[in-house]
């Protein structure tokens, strides 16, 4: 299982047993929004959230009634093989039930949570009461190559059968299972190609490490060609391959990941050093690698970094135009406590909105959860509430923006998982510009380390300032409309003027960001001045504060009452076109809104009302 487990939620008291079941699994708490406060994610219909993540592969543990999860998820059930676990659990932890996916971690997640409650967890599977194990679930380290013939050999065992191991796996050999020397059934463990035993079980120790190297761009089919030629000139089975190894100047490099994800393989790497350690187990050395990248050899040399010293080289290198390839073996299985090497470092960077729980992404929630540290703004980081349990925070104050994001990739650049926090959108007046700007100089002379321009990067959107606030007075944004920063911290005041102009001759409905500050309070006042002497003193205008956030407010006034010293540093304005207006509901509530110019398109209803013609 390696999803991280969904904990479903749907009331305010069941809320703390939910808390103790993600800390005891590892799990993200997504609570119904009308009724549970404080949850990592926030959902409106449990209908469509439930469905959702069983279709996504996610572990659900439900804090809710057995009969409408089945009904729920009754539509969505196919392959039970690559469904994932689905566990049932009474709001006050008395009853522990899983539903689906018992070979797929739902027997285990029952009884970890029965434990921490006190309940018996329901375990009804019969292979797994038993005999103690689940033959069509192997444990990390393993895989079942023949996955279609468990259920007969599961039925000719709890008929009586006996079983013959040809092979070493603790796991099954620690099993309450029938074993004889002359059974029929044979349960076969091994790294090699070999056959499937006739109504047995074949498993694929996962004790490979095949080590790659190859030229930059070098194509992934080709590469995956070789990997394969390499495996099987050794007599070797690619299920068996537990990981795939290289030097770290590769850690970008598409073809190797994409070789890994075809054999179902985490990725890790070392650096020439520790590659060059291995020099003297090398079956081919090379002074031509050496001087090129600072190892005698890349795919052997991280093939023998990754089983360490009790490991040995089975398959020395093979190259094909672009590529080398080398296998080494392990004494034991690969799992994720075990793997050498450091992964490929990721950057997730991310927009929470204005901060409010309702207003932030399951994207964005999901990197967050999957990040092992959190860089950001202090009071970003405080925004996220439970989300930030149990990760690394690296606080920021406010202003110091370059040295957040080069902490953020340098961390990234360790292996880490990272998340980078923005309010907002992460990509409007905010940090992902800086993460791409540092990549486009890390050549020069302040440049990133090696480390940091491998890193994987993925940008997240959220709900811009000027979103919320458009949300909150109606549709001001209707129609064309832009953005300006008023500060001019990092862009000249001729360019800031400029732009104001050219948006109040344009007819724009402008947002205005950072309109003032505590030494800056005369940007403002000119952009009023000049939007007047294009558009009505009478011009709508929305000032928002702390948006989603307590002491949130919303006001509209007009264009020649528009006061400085009402606006503060949280304030985003909004300041209507020539077109743009007012409307009052029957509840007293003034809207803002910029027509797009439906009413004159010819046909439509207010078209016709205006000309005298009947509908």
């Amino acid at each position: 299982m390696t999803e991280r487990p969904a904990i479903i939620v749907l009331s305010a008291a069941a809320l703390p047993l939910a808390r103790r079941i993600a800390a005891a699994i590892d799990g993200d708490v997504h609570g119904f929004a009308r009724r549970v406060a404080g949850a990592d994610l926030a959902f409106d219909d449990v209908r469509v959230e439930l469905p959702a993540l069983f279709e996504a592969g996610r572990p659900v543990v439900a804090l809710m009634a057995a009969g409408a999860i089945i009904r729920l998820l009754a539509p969505k059930l196919g392959d039970k093989r690559t469904e994932p676990a689905v566990i049932a659990v009474a709001e006050d932890g008395s009853a522990v039930v899983p539903l689906l996916g018992g070979h797929h971690g739902a027997n285990e997640l029952a009884r970890r949570i029965a434990g921490l409650t006190g309940a018996v967890a329901a375990i009804t599977t019969a292979g797994d009461l038993r005999f103690g194990v689940a033959l069509d679930a192997p444990p990390e380290g393993y895989r079942l190559v023949n996955p279609d013939d468990a259920k007969q050999v599961m039925a000719d065992l709890l008929s009586g059968a006996q079983l013959r191991l040809d092979g070493s796996a603790p796991w099954l050999a620690g099993a309450d299972l029938p074993f004889s020397d002359d059974a029929a059934i044979v349960l076969r463990i091994s790294d090699a190609d070999v056959e499937v035993p006739k109504g047995g079980l074949l498993f694929s120790a996962r004790t490979l490490a095949l080590g790659l190297g190859c030229e930059r761009g070098a194509d992934a089919d080709e590469v995956h060609r070789l990997a394969l030629e390499t495996l099987a000139a050794a007599g070797l089975c690619p299920e068996a391959v537990g990981v795939v190894v290289s030097i770290d100047v590769k850690a970008d490099e598409t073809a190797i990941h994409q070789v890994a994800g075809r054999l179902g393989c985490p990725v890790r790497f070392f650096d020439a050093a520790r590659l060059e350690a291995e020099t003297p187990r090398l079956a081919t050395p090379s002074a031509v690698v050496f001087a090129e990248v600072g190892c005698h050899g890349v795919a052997e040399g991280a093939a023998l970094a990754a089983v360490g010293p009790g490991g040995a080289l089975i398959a020395p290198k093979r190259k094909s135009g672009r590529a080398t390839a080398a296998v080494a073996r392990a004494l034991q299985p690969f799992t994720g406590d075990t793997l050498p090497g450091k992964a490929r470092g990721c950057l997730y960077v991310v927009g929470i909105g204005p901060g409010s729980e309702g207003w932030r992404s399951p994207e964005v929630s999901v990197m967050v959860a999957a990040a092992t540290d959190l860089v950001g703004y202090s009071l970003y980081l405080d925004l996220l509430g439970p989300l930030t349990g149990g990760k690394r925070r690296h606080d920021f104050d406010l202003g110091k923006e370059e040295a957040r994001v080069r902490h953020a990739m340098d961390l990234a650049g360790e292996g880490r998982s990272v998340a980078l926090v923005c309010s907002g959108d992460a990509g409007i007046y905010a940090m992902a510009t800086l993460v791409f700007e540092l990549l486009d100089k890390a050549d020069g002379p302040d440049g990133l380390s090696l480390a940091a321009r491998r890193i994987r990067i993925e940008v997240a959107p959220g709900i811009s300032a000027l979103q919320a606030a458009a949300a909150r007075a109606g549709a001001p944004l209707g129609h064309d409309f832009c953005t300006i920063s008023l500060s001019d911290l990092l862009t000249p005041w001729l360019d800031i003027e400029r732009r104001v102009k050219a948006a109040a001759e344009a007819d724009f409905v402008i947002a205005f960001y950072n309109p003032v500050s505590k030494k800056r309070r005369t940007q403002l006042a000119y952009a009023r001045d000049r939007l007047l002497e294009h558009r009505p003193a009478d011009t709508p205008v929305i000032l928002a504060t702390n948006l989603g956030r307590q002491g949130e407010s919303v006001r509209v006034v007009p264009l020649d009452r528009l006061d400085v010293d009402d606006v503060d540093m949280l304030t985003v304005v909004i300041v209507g076109s020539s077109n743009s207006t007012t409307v009052k509901t029957g509840d007293g509530r003034t809207w803002v809104y910029t027509p797009r110019g439906y009413a004159r398109k010819d046909g439509t209803a207010m078209t016709r009302a205006k000309s005298g013609v009947q509908p």
